[in-house]
């Protein structure tokens, strides 16, 4: 029971902080909400803590009492805001303290998902032990792709509980989306002005996205960096087209962009091809401005944007000091000559390494013949069908057929309603940027993980939800089924997670209420013992004055340790 307590006492005490840091930081920033919403609080708070998570490492370890103090402030902060406006805030905490109820039992887990004791665990593992090394990605590959998920889970390394909450973040993620998506499914139509309150396809793609996501993405052991940031992706897009269909643009819209992208950038960098959507928010609002200098300086020259840009510069600076590269495996983007940094031979093979498997050219035991040949053009479109399409790809694209077939059940006088609506020419040039992204993803990374997910998703989902806008579905009827669809997708996220739970009882002996925190063993800590014994070498050579041995290519500038890779 002690480890029960302990598990729940952190989850509320790092939920209540990170709200505490997101109200406090917008009151700062001078950053107005156009209502309360403790979904985007939330985000901004996690934004705040990453940005604080890649800022302190540079000096110093974030051990125990560290991230202690740093969530006991945020609760504190939390109280400080709270306190004078309480008959303001009370319904939204209500609201936002029974979603994570609802997700409180996706976090019991015994078994992490394969990639979290290969590079997950062993990096966050890495920041709560010293301040920033140069040169780690020589230790592992994962550690040449670092996500600000490791920074900000290493924030959860706390007394008691130790290393065992390091996988906490996506909770987070998923609740602060869903408290947004069921604001835009409930009561969005409330803050729109009085000659639009009606539906619009922003509702409906707001619940295809809570059913979707609860539904395919409710086991958290799953998530990785992948996930987490295609969540975000969802919302990103979601606030995209809700800028067009408002036909206002208002700074709080544009503060959510600038968030959303920095999240889903500082998540996976190679989501930093999605800063083409930066191409219809540029053309939308210079459209309504009739002046491009202005549009640009507006768009750019903004407190907003610089949030995303000093996310981006920590996230690039943190890719070059761990491999030399400021994109990595784009050898492009990389320096030879820095002393840590990765050969751009090695580069290049782990770039098509990537692609190879992500192709269905490699896995852990199978190695196709050729594989220079097989990446090339379309040669391995054969093969991929063979091993990844079937069924992985097919059993996905069956599932979201059949959510639609439920949905639309629903809906099925108003779907089938002939009226046809006038959908502005942005939303269509979204739509066709998803497309190319999606075309993109096929072509070279045609793995599911690597953005297949959501972008199958959008293409089906959008144009369902035009087409449902335009049958003006009446508001107490569509509330009516809106409340029928979140209770079945919230009993379906709680029975698939019960279900998981009791087979891990049944085959790991798991105990989630006496033992609750999740399986570690050696694996886990491997990278920092090789870390550790590289630097106690060094240290009896300096100590000894003796001459070191040429195997241990360390060395020591300005008083930080640089891991030699020549």
């Amino acid at each position: 029971m002690y480890n029960f307590f302990i598990f729940t006492f952190y989850y509320i005490l790092i939920l209540v902080s990170i709200v505490g840091y997101g109200l406090f930081f917008l009151k700062i920033l001078k950053v107005k909400l156009d209502f309360i919403n403790f979904g985007y609080v939330g985000l901004f708070g996690i934004y705040i803590l990453i940005i604080y998570s890649y800022f302190s490492n540079l000096f110093i370890a974030h051990t125990e009492f560290h991230n202690l103090a740093i969530h006991f402030i945020g609760l504190i902060l939390f109280i400080y805001l709270i306190k004078h406006k309480y008959s303001e805030y009370k319904s939204e905490i209500i609201f936002s303290f029974i979603v994570f109820i609802f997700l409180f039992c996706a976090l019991f887990q015994f078994k992490n998902h394969d990639d979290f004791p290969y590079y997950h665990f062993p990096y966050s593992y890495y920041l709560t032990q010293q301040s920033l090394y140069i040169g780690v990605g020589q230790f592992n590959h994962g550690f040449r792709t670092p996500s600000s998920i490791f920074y900000i889970n290493s924030l959860f390394y706390l007394p008691y509980a130790k290393f065992y909450l390091l996988n906490f973040f996506s909770i987070f993620i998923l609740g602060f989306a869903n408290i947004i998506l069921l604001k835009k499914i409930h009561n969005y139509f409330k803050f729109l002005p009085i000659k639009d309150k009606q539906l619009n396809f922003i509702n409906f793609l707001s619940l295809l996205s809570f059913i979707f996501i609860n539904i395919f993405f409710y086991r958290l052991a799953e998530y990785g960096t992948d996930r987490a940031a295609m969540i975000v992706i969802f919302l990103f897009i979601i606030e995209l087209l809700n800028i067009i269909n408002l036909r206002i643009i208002k700074k709080p819209n544009i503060f959510y962009i600038y968030l959303l992208g920095a999240l889903i950038v500082s998540f996976k960098a190679f989501y930093i091809l999605y800063i083409v959507f930066i191409i219809p928010l540029f053309l939308y609002i210079s459209k309504k401005n009739k002046n491009y200098i202005q549009t640009f300086s507006a768009l750019f020259f903004n407190k907003y944007c610089a949030l995303f840009l000093v996310l981006l510069l920590f996230v690039l600076f943190t890719y070059f000091i761990n491999t030399g590269c400021v994109l990595y495996p784009l050898s492009f983007t990389c320096l030879d000559n820095v002393s840590w940094g990765i050969a751009l031979a090695e580069v290049q093979r782990m770039n098509d390494w990537y692609e190879l498997w992500s192709k269905g050219g490699a896995a852990p035991n199978f190695l196709i013949e050729n594989p220079e040949e097989y990446i090339q053009g379309f040669n391995w479109v054969t093969n991929w069908i063979d091993i990844y399409f079937f069924n992985k790809v097919s059993d996905f694209i069956l599932g979201i057929i059949f959510l639609i077939t439920v949905f639309l059940f629903f809906f099925r006088k108003s779907f089938f309603n002939k009226k046809i609506i006038k959908i502005d020419n942005y939303v269509y040039l979204i739509y066709l940027l998803i497309f190319i992204l999606g075309v993109e993803w096929f072509y070279n990374h045609p793995a599911l993980r690597y953005g297949g997910y959501h972008i199958l998703a959008l293409l089906l989902f959008i144009p369902i939800s035009i087409k449902l806008s335009s049958s003006q579905v009446k508001i107490k009827k569509y509330t009516r089924i809106t409340i029928v669809l979140v209770s079945i997708t919230i009993i379906i996220f709680l029975s698939r997670n019960i279900n998981r739970i009791i087979k891990e009882v049944e085959f790991y002996s798991y105990k989630p209420i006496t033992q609750t925190f999740y399986s570690v063993d050696d694996k886990h800590f491997r990278i920092q013992k090789k870390m550790d014994k590289l630097l106690e070498q060094y240290n009896h050579c300096k100590t000894l004055k003796t001459e070191c041995d040429t195997n241990v290519k360390i060395k020591k500038v300005m008083g930080k340790i640089i891991f030699i890779n020549q």
